[in-house]
Protein backbone atom coordinates (compact mmCIF):
# COMPACT_ATOMS: atom_id res chain seq x y z
CA UNK A 1 0.00 0.00 0.00
CA UNK A 2 1.52 3.45 -0.74
CA UNK A 3 1.69 5.97 1.89
CA UNK A 4 -0.10 9.29 1.05
CA UNK A 5 1.73 12.28 1.28
CA UNK A 6 0.46 15.38 4.03
CA UNK A 7 1.42 18.95 4.11
CA UNK A 8 1.61 19.33 7.73
CA UNK A 9 2.43 15.53 8.61
CA UNK A 10 4.96 12.45 7.64
CA UNK A 11 3.55 9.29 7.62
CA UNK A 12 5.48 5.80 7.65
CA UNK A 13 5.54 2.08 8.32
CA UNK A 14 8.02 -0.02 9.75
CA UNK A 15 8.55 -3.71 9.74
CA UNK A 16 8.38 -5.71 12.50
CA UNK A 17 11.47 -7.36 13.68
CA UNK A 18 10.50 -11.27 13.45
CA UNK A 19 7.67 -10.72 12.15
CA UNK A 20 7.26 -10.82 7.96
CA UNK A 21 4.89 -8.59 6.61
CA UNK A 22 3.77 -6.96 9.91
CA UNK A 23 4.43 -3.19 10.71
CA UNK A 24 3.60 -0.23 13.37
CA UNK A 25 2.30 2.96 11.95
CA UNK A 26 4.18 5.92 12.62
CA UNK A 27 2.94 9.46 12.14
CA UNK A 28 4.50 12.35 12.91
CA UNK A 29 3.51 16.21 13.30
CA UNK A 30 5.47 18.57 11.02
CA UNK A 31 5.04 22.28 11.61
CA UNK A 32 8.47 23.19 12.76
CA UNK A 33 8.08 26.68 12.68
CA UNK A 34 4.96 27.31 14.49
CA UNK A 35 5.87 24.35 16.92
CA UNK A 36 3.16 22.17 15.34
CA UNK A 37 -0.02 24.22 16.06
CA UNK A 38 -3.40 22.13 16.21
CA UNK A 39 -4.52 24.21 13.21
CA UNK A 40 -8.00 22.35 10.66
CA UNK A 41 -5.94 21.65 8.05
CA UNK A 42 -3.47 19.28 10.13
CA UNK A 43 -6.46 17.98 12.28
CA UNK A 44 -7.89 16.57 8.79
CA UNK A 45 -4.89 15.35 7.75
CA UNK A 46 -4.31 13.52 11.19
CA UNK A 47 -7.33 11.85 10.83
CA UNK A 48 -6.80 11.01 7.33
CA UNK A 49 -3.47 9.48 8.39
CA UNK A 50 -4.75 7.57 11.17
CA UNK A 51 -7.71 6.17 9.52
CA UNK A 52 -5.07 4.82 6.41
CA UNK A 53 -3.44 2.96 9.27
CA UNK A 54 -6.41 1.77 10.36
CA UNK A 55 -7.27 0.48 7.99
CA UNK A 56 -4.08 -0.91 6.87
CA UNK A 57 -4.25 -4.92 7.38
CA UNK A 58 -0.42 -4.90 8.07
CA UNK A 59 -0.53 -2.40 10.70
CA UNK A 60 -1.14 -3.87 13.81
CA UNK A 61 -0.07 -0.59 16.46
CA UNK A 62 0.35 2.95 15.26
CA UNK A 63 2.77 5.54 17.05
CA UNK A 64 2.15 9.21 17.26
CA UNK A 65 5.21 11.78 17.64
CA UNK A 66 6.27 15.53 16.80
CA UNK A 67 10.16 16.40 17.09
CA UNK A 68 12.24 16.87 20.14
CA UNK A 69 11.51 20.42 20.77
CA UNK A 70 7.25 20.16 20.66
CA UNK A 71 4.95 17.21 20.22
CA UNK A 72 2.66 20.13 19.59
CA UNK A 73 2.72 23.98 21.84
CA UNK A 74 -1.74 24.20 21.22
CA UNK A 75 -3.86 24.85 19.15
CA UNK A 76 -3.52 27.72 16.34
CA UNK A 77 -4.82 30.76 18.46
CA UNK A 78 -4.65 33.04 14.97
CA UNK A 79 -7.09 30.66 13.54
CA UNK A 80 -9.75 30.42 16.21
CA UNK A 81 -9.06 34.28 17.78
CA UNK A 82 -11.66 36.15 15.85
CA UNK A 83 -14.30 33.25 16.48
CA UNK A 84 -18.10 33.83 17.88
CA UNK A 85 -19.98 31.55 19.69
CA UNK A 86 -22.12 30.80 16.62
CA UNK A 87 -19.50 30.66 13.97
CA UNK A 88 -17.40 28.16 15.79
CA UNK A 89 -20.27 26.01 16.57
CA UNK A 90 -21.32 25.51 12.71
CA UNK A 91 -17.55 24.92 12.11
CA UNK A 92 -18.11 21.64 14.46
CA UNK A 93 -14.06 21.86 15.22
CA UNK A 94 -14.26 19.11 17.39
CA UNK A 95 -15.51 16.89 14.83
CA UNK A 96 -12.11 15.32 13.67
CA UNK A 97 -11.26 14.96 17.52
CA UNK A 98 -13.97 12.50 17.48
CA UNK A 99 -13.00 11.07 14.60
CA UNK A 100 -9.46 9.93 16.18
CA UNK A 101 -11.47 8.57 19.40
CA UNK A 102 -13.23 5.88 16.78
CA UNK A 103 -9.32 4.55 15.71
CA UNK A 104 -9.73 0.88 16.73
CA UNK A 105 -5.63 -0.12 16.88
CA UNK A 106 -3.93 1.14 19.85
CA UNK A 107 -2.31 4.83 18.99
CA UNK A 108 1.18 5.02 21.43
CA UNK A 109 1.90 8.81 21.94
CA UNK A 110 6.20 9.56 21.69
CA UNK A 111 6.11 13.18 23.30
CA UNK A 112 8.80 15.20 23.86
CA UNK A 113 9.14 19.07 24.29
CA UNK A 114 6.31 20.82 24.16
CA UNK A 115 2.28 19.53 24.58
CA UNK A 116 0.27 22.04 26.16
CA UNK A 117 -3.15 22.86 25.19
CA UNK A 118 -4.36 20.82 22.55
CA UNK A 119 -1.04 19.05 22.17
CA UNK A 120 -1.85 17.90 25.73
CA UNK A 121 -5.50 17.20 24.74
CA UNK A 122 -4.19 15.08 21.78
CA UNK A 123 -1.87 13.37 24.12
CA UNK A 124 -4.68 11.83 26.56
CA UNK A 125 -6.50 10.77 23.50
CA UNK A 126 -3.96 8.11 22.71
CA UNK A 127 -3.92 4.90 24.47
CA UNK A 128 -0.16 5.06 26.15
CA UNK A 129 2.05 7.94 26.93
CA UNK A 130 5.63 7.65 26.73
CA UNK A 131 7.49 11.02 27.14
CA UNK A 132 11.17 12.27 27.06
CA UNK A 133 12.94 14.04 30.29
CA UNK A 134 12.24 17.08 28.11
CA UNK A 135 8.53 16.80 27.65
CA UNK A 136 6.05 19.44 29.35
CA UNK A 137 2.42 18.84 29.53
CA UNK A 138 -0.06 21.73 30.45
CA UNK A 139 -3.80 22.91 29.75
CA UNK A 140 -3.04 26.72 29.63
CA UNK A 141 -6.22 28.05 28.12
CA UNK A 142 -7.15 29.78 31.09
CA UNK A 143 -4.38 32.16 30.61
CA UNK A 144 -6.49 33.35 27.24
CA UNK A 145 -9.76 33.41 28.85
CA UNK A 146 -11.20 30.19 27.34
CA UNK A 147 -10.60 26.42 28.99
CA UNK A 148 -9.91 23.56 27.16
CA UNK A 149 -12.55 22.34 24.69
CA UNK A 150 -10.83 19.42 23.58
CA UNK A 151 -11.91 17.11 26.35
CA UNK A 152 -9.32 18.24 28.74
CA UNK A 153 -11.06 18.72 31.60
CA UNK A 154 -12.48 15.21 31.36
CA UNK A 155 -9.51 12.78 30.31
CA UNK A 156 -7.26 15.09 32.81
CA UNK A 157 -10.00 14.78 35.78
CA UNK A 158 -10.28 11.18 34.89
CA UNK A 159 -6.28 10.54 34.65
CA UNK A 160 -5.53 12.12 37.86
CA UNK A 161 -8.00 13.21 39.56
CA UNK A 162 -10.43 15.83 40.65
CA UNK A 163 -8.07 18.31 43.14
CA UNK A 164 -4.99 18.00 40.62
CA UNK A 165 -7.08 18.45 37.50
CA UNK A 166 -8.58 21.75 39.20
CA UNK A 167 -5.16 22.51 40.02
CA UNK A 168 -3.67 22.01 36.49
CA UNK A 169 -6.65 23.58 35.17
CA UNK A 170 -7.44 26.56 36.62
CA UNK A 171 -3.75 27.76 37.47
CA UNK A 172 -2.92 26.39 33.46
CA UNK A 173 0.76 25.95 34.78
CA UNK A 174 2.75 23.21 32.57
CA UNK A 175 4.33 20.50 34.49
CA UNK A 176 7.31 17.99 33.13
CA UNK A 177 7.16 14.26 32.73
CA UNK A 178 8.54 13.50 35.85
CA UNK A 179 5.19 15.11 37.70
CA UNK A 180 2.88 14.05 34.45
CA UNK A 181 4.47 10.05 35.68
CA UNK A 182 3.88 11.12 39.47
CA UNK A 183 0.46 11.71 39.03
CA UNK A 184 -0.15 8.77 36.56
CA UNK A 185 -0.88 10.80 33.61
CA UNK A 186 1.92 8.79 30.95
CA UNK A 187 3.58 5.72 31.61
CA UNK A 188 7.25 5.96 31.10
CA UNK A 189 9.80 8.84 30.92
CA UNK A 190 13.12 8.44 28.93
CA UNK A 191 16.47 9.95 28.20
CA UNK A 192 15.30 12.85 25.33
CA UNK A 193 17.40 10.93 22.67
CA UNK A 194 15.24 7.26 23.47
CA UNK A 195 11.67 8.98 23.21
CA UNK A 196 10.76 7.90 19.71
CA UNK A 197 12.80 4.48 19.64
CA UNK A 198 11.09 3.65 23.30
CA UNK A 199 7.87 4.27 21.75
CA UNK A 200 8.46 2.04 18.64
CA UNK A 201 9.88 -0.48 20.97
CA UNK A 202 6.71 -0.91 23.19
CA UNK A 203 4.67 -0.94 19.42
CA UNK A 204 6.84 -3.71 18.65
CA UNK A 205 6.17 -5.49 21.50
CA UNK A 206 2.28 -4.53 21.38
CA UNK A 207 2.47 -6.00 17.29
CA UNK A 208 3.20 -9.83 18.70
CA UNK A 209 0.31 -9.88 20.00
CA UNK A 210 -3.61 -11.15 18.36
CA UNK A 211 -4.13 -7.96 16.02
CA UNK A 212 -8.27 -8.48 17.14
CA UNK A 213 -7.61 -9.00 20.54
CA UNK A 214 -5.38 -5.73 20.90
CA UNK A 215 -9.15 -3.51 19.41
CA UNK A 216 -11.79 -5.40 21.55
CA UNK A 217 -9.38 -5.04 24.72
CA UNK A 218 -8.62 -1.54 23.53
CA UNK A 219 -12.33 -1.07 23.06
CA UNK A 220 -13.04 -2.23 26.43
CA UNK A 221 -10.97 0.23 28.14
CA UNK A 222 -12.29 3.12 26.37
CA UNK A 223 -15.98 1.81 27.38
CA UNK A 224 -15.00 1.96 31.37
CA UNK A 225 -14.73 6.19 30.44
CA UNK A 226 -18.46 5.98 29.29
CA UNK A 227 -20.76 4.66 31.88
CA UNK A 228 -21.26 2.81 35.01
CA UNK A 229 -19.32 -0.37 36.63
CA UNK A 230 -21.75 -2.22 35.95
CA UNK A 231 -22.23 -0.89 31.77
CA UNK A 232 -18.61 -1.11 31.27
CA UNK A 233 -18.19 -5.45 32.56
CA UNK A 234 -20.92 -5.79 30.32
CA UNK A 235 -19.48 -4.68 27.29
CA UNK A 236 -15.54 -6.24 29.04
CA UNK A 237 -18.12 -9.83 29.05
CA UNK A 238 -19.22 -9.27 25.24
CA UNK A 239 -15.88 -8.70 23.96
CA UNK A 240 -14.15 -11.37 25.26
CA UNK A 241 -16.87 -13.84 24.58
CA UNK A 242 -16.60 -12.45 20.58
CA UNK A 243 -13.07 -13.74 20.97
CA UNK A 244 -13.62 -17.44 21.15
CA UNK A 245 -14.81 -16.83 17.79
CA UNK A 246 -11.30 -15.80 16.61
CA UNK A 247 -8.40 -18.26 14.70
CA UNK A 248 -6.37 -16.00 16.82
CA UNK A 249 -7.47 -17.45 20.27
CA UNK A 250 -7.34 -21.12 19.63
CA UNK A 251 -3.90 -20.83 18.43
CA UNK A 252 -2.94 -18.63 21.66
CA UNK A 253 -4.38 -21.06 23.60
CA UNK A 254 -3.23 -24.10 21.73
CA UNK A 255 0.15 -22.37 22.01
CA UNK A 256 0.52 -21.78 25.84
CA UNK A 257 -0.94 -25.86 26.18
CA UNK A 258 1.87 -27.14 24.04
CA UNK A 259 4.44 -24.32 25.50
CA UNK A 260 5.38 -22.43 22.25
CA UNK A 261 5.30 -19.27 21.15
CA UNK A 262 2.07 -18.21 19.24
CA UNK A 263 1.62 -16.98 15.88
CA UNK A 264 -1.40 -14.41 15.31
CA UNK A 265 -2.73 -13.53 12.08
CA UNK A 266 -5.55 -11.03 12.85
CA UNK A 267 -8.14 -13.60 11.96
Amino acid sequence: MTMTTYKNILTAKEPVPGLNGVNIGVVTLNRPTVLNALNHELMEELVAALSEHDKDDTVRVIVLTGSERAFAAGADIKEMSDETTVSIMLKDRFATWDRIRAIKKPIIAAISGYALGGGCELTMMCDMIIASESAQFGQPEINIGVIPGAGGTQRLTRAVGKYKAMELILTGRPFSAHEALEMGLINKVVPTELFLDEAKKLAFELSQKSPIALQLAKEAVLKSYDGTLSEGLQFERKNFYMLFSSEDQKEGMKAFIEKRKATFNGK
